[in-house]
């Protein structure tokens, strides 16, 4: 049977475009709707067709093209985005598959390969009993890294695809921006800063923590998030991660033992429009918390949870890693490993007293299931000539599984 995979938005690079080539060559049809300029920079042949109307006409403009066309797949980045949210609903509603991708739930070089969603919208089952039957006859997972990404060309395919936003409004000028990121002229000066300080924010943050350890007390680990993430924004009870920290702390200042401390370490992306330090101590004084809370902007997160008594985190893919470090965890949000064995289910102001490894047993089992159902090896921005492989997994994977 000859299906029909229609893409739209993904990673800023040629990925995508790459993987309808695949597809192509295997006998099945292609197509890309652009959104945007930065969408055409990056696929812009014959199969692809732009959008150029307004927000709230594309449901409509959609759902003909969908039924004229006789889509069978729709393969996206995040099922969050604007324009993506419609895309599945509607698709979902016509019976269409949908498959959505996005980094690895496992870093540094796995892509996540999902159908319908990610995260809280995962099909992924969640009674622990299900996944050891599941499991039962699913191979080990090798971890050892294969693959090597280029932070360079993400960056630069970042910048000429939010640049080219700007520049190009004209091609598509009722174009709403996606994601919840600030804008370009915001988000890359900062980001750029920020990058020019990381060596010198990791070495105080090794610094730091040498120090910490030195005083030999116990401690927890909060894993920030970025702000304008979906994991936060859709996924989560807060409106950022402000409200996600001053929950922490308030409950840190309440329930934790006098004697333990609190690292709270920045994510490596954080562009750093979000004073944290000041936050943090501003918190730190009203809540008479002392010395007790420490900001780490750098570092290893796996050194760092070697020796903590637990982690906290709202839902991001570091709390699976911790998980795997067999230390307890704290869910504040929805995350697709929160379950009853993995994760403590008693609640943030419990987790400070009495926290919990991880079951050994279900957590391998968890581990196989969503490797074997959402993973693939590789990585999105690696050179051309490294790409073919992982291109023909990511094709395969999708006609792997039969039409809705």
């Amino acid at each position: 049977m000859q299906r029909h995979f229609l893409f739209l938005q993904g990673m800023p690079c040629d990925f995508m475009r790459r993987v309808g080539d695949a597809l192509q060559m295997r006998g099945h049809r292609v197509s890309r709707i652009n959104l945007c300029f930065a969408d055409w920079l990056f696929w812009h042949d014959r199969r692809a067709l732009g959008y150029r109307g307004r927000l709230a006409q594309w449901p409509a403009f959609l759902r003909e093209f969908l039924q004229r066309q006789a889509v069978t797949d729709l393969v996206l980045l995040g099922e969050q985005r604007k324009y993506h949210r419609e895309a599945v609903a509607l698709a979902q509603s016509l019976n269409i598959r949908v498959m959505v991708t996005d980094f690895g739930y496992f870093r540094p070089d796995w892509i996540t390969l999902e159908p319908n969603g990610m995260g809280a919208q995962s099909t992924m089952p969640k009674d622990p009993a299900v996944i050891r039957q599941l499991a039962a006859e699913l191979p080990e997972i090798d971890f050892t890294p294969c693959h090597l990404d280029s932070s360079l060309r993400m960056a630069l395919g970042d910048l000429a695809g939010s640049f080219g936003n700007l520049l190009g409004w004209m091609g598509y000028p009722h174009y709403r921006q996606s994601d919840e990121r600030p804008h370009p002229l915001l988000y890359f000066p900062a980001m750029g800063w920020s990058l020019l300080r990381e060596r010198s924010r990791t070495r105080q943050a090794q610094r730091d923590f040498a120090r910490l350890q030195r005083r030999g007390r116990p401690f927890f680990v909060f894993a920030l998030q970025l702000d304008h993430d979906f994991q936060i924004r859709a996924y989560s009870p807060f409106a950022g991660m402000e409200q996600a920290l001053d929950q922490v702390l308030h409950s840190f200042a309440r329930h934790a033992p006098e004697q333990c401390e609190l690292l709270i370490k920045t994510h490596p992306w954080d562009p750093g429009l979000i004073r944290w330090s000041s936050v943090i101590a501003r918190q730190a004084r009203a809540l008479a918390l002392g010395g007790r809370v420490h900001l780490l902007q750098g570092g290893s997160l796996d050194q760092m949870m070697a020796d903590a008594q637990g982690m906290v985190t709202v839902n991001s893919t570091a709390g699976l890693q911790a998980l795997r470090l067999q230390k307890p965890v704290q869910v504040l949000g929805s995350a697709v490993y929160d379950i009853a064995g993995l994760t403590h289910q008693a609640g943030l102001d419990r987790f400070w007293m009495a926290p919990g490894a991880p079951d050994p047993l279900l957590l391998d089992a968890f581990i196989r299931l969503l490797v074997q159902r959402t993973q693939l090896r590789g990585v999105f921005f690696a050179p051309s000539a490294q790409h073919g492989a992982v291109i023909d997994r990511f094709a395969e994977r999708l006609l792997s599984l039969p039409p809705a």
